[in-house]
């Protein structure tokens, strides 16, 4: 079992329907938005589903048996729905919704519903008759008035040809629904505005100057900051990723584009994260048609540059100024460059991670990062971006709130 305390503790429970197949896909989903995840199966979901491909993408052994002696000696039933932060069954056939609804107790999963007192969520997953019985609606009305939260179903073609509702709903906006929902709302009523991903400074209409920032984090960063409750904004360079649901998203290319949008909405916001990987240099001269190599006088051909404004700096640096958080990719000496850099541009707080590491940072899911702000330095080890997000939010928040910013 890991360990880490700040990560969202979420018990799956897999029923045996077609809709197992997806479970894999909804540990990933809740991993990278920061929850830990422990699977538990039903011997039916078994059928669908293996435990070693549940156990690959959890990082946590999965739960079948109420009566092994082994996984009980390590964490016994009762202890594992004490554990849990929030109990998601998905999918939830008609049977399991109704053994449920009766409080009927005869394998592992329903023993844990009945022992838990977190929050539970299911995400229904039958054929549209079954969904449609007077029994089902009956036991899912049961279940709501218990307080469990029902997680859709879709509409759509089912796995036996027929048509309706009954499809469970896709993993992605199973665990958004749920990290919403139980994430603490340490942003409550802010306003936050967010640069993500790089800018493209360009020589000629097909040549730019870039960088290999993906965007992630940022984007990550906007959703813990959502579900922390700030009103997020999100000011996007060219990046290749769907903008999360409830955030504002403003696309721009070019770092002066980036600047004129955060300058625009800096004086609304409560705190600025500038996440996004700035080009520090634009060519001196934007060239209207694309250059020949023909055209050019020797092999030696240079390209004069021009130093962009500093978007951090134009904030941090006049007041009344929003609460301000930097971010530094740095490849040599990243904590000494990232001091000297919140000093010098006299932000609140700064977060360094070392991008000559590839296993972290530019096009990778995982990170590894240090918040450094005055009163002291936190090092994040490495983990998936969603985790970073989600703990650098609530840190972000309590700086925040101890400068005397926020509730």
């Amino acid at each position: 079992m890991r360990t880490d305390n700040h990560a969202k503790r979420i018990l799956l429970g897999i029923s045996g329907g077609i809709a197992a197949y997806k479970a894999p896909l909804v540990v990933r989903k809740l991993r990278n938005l920061g929850a830990d995840v422990v699977p538990v199966l039903t011997q039916n979901a078994t059928r669908f589903v293996t435990e070693t491909a549940l156990q690959a993408v959890a990082d946590n052994r999965p739960r079948t048996d109420l009566w092994d002696a082994e996984a009980e000696a390590a964490m016994g039933h009762i202890e594992l729905a004490r554990w849990a932060d929030a109990v998601v069954i998905a999918p939830a056939t008609a049977n399991v919704i109704a053994r449920l609804a009766h409080g009927i107790a005869d394998d592992l999963l329903t023993t844990l519903y009945l022992a838990t007192t977190a929050p539970v969520f299911v995400a229904p997953a039958m054929n549209v008759r079954m969904w449609e019985h007077v029994a089902t609606q009956r036991n899912l009305e049961r279940l709501r008035d218990d307080g469990v939260t029902v997680l859709g179903p879709a509409d759509g073609e089912q796995a036996c040809g027929e048509f309706g509702p009954g499809r469970m709903i896709e993993p992605d906006e199973i665990a958004e629904k749920v990290t919403a929902a139980i994430s603490t709302r340490v942003l409550d009523g802010t306003r936050v505005l967010i640069t993500a991903g790089p800018t493209r400074e360009f020589l000629d209409p097909v040549r730019f100057i870039s960088n290999r920032s993906s965007g992630r984090q940022g984007f990550a960063l906007a959703e813990a900051a959502r579900d922390a409750g700030a009103e997020v904004t999100l000011v996007a360079g060219p990046v290749h990723l769907s903008t999360p649901t409830g955030i504002e998203r403003i696309d721009v290319v070019s770092a002066q584009e980036m600047k004129d949008a955060v300058t625009q909405r800096a004086p609304d916001a409560d705190i600025f994260v500038s996440v996004a990987a700035v080009a520090d240099y634009r060519p001196h001269t934007v060239h209207d048609q694309k250059l020949k190599k023909s055209q050019q006088p020797s092999t030696d051909f240079r390209v004069a540059l021009k130093e962009n404004e500093d978007i951090v700096g134009s904030i941090a640096g006049v007041e009344p100024r929003p609460f301000v958080v930097g971010f530094a990719a740095e490849t040599e000496n990243p904590l000494e460059h990232a001091r000297e850099k919140r000093r010098r541009k006299c932000m609140d707080a700064i977060v360094v991670n070392d991008v000559s590491d590839a296993a972290i940072g530019f096009d990778s899911s995982d990170n590894a990062v240090t918040l450094i702000h005055a009163g002291g330095e936190m090092g994040l080890p490495k983990m998936r971006k969603g985790a970073i997000a989600r703990r650098l939010v609530d840190e972000i928040a309590t700086l925040y709130a101890s400068a005397g910013r926020g509730s």
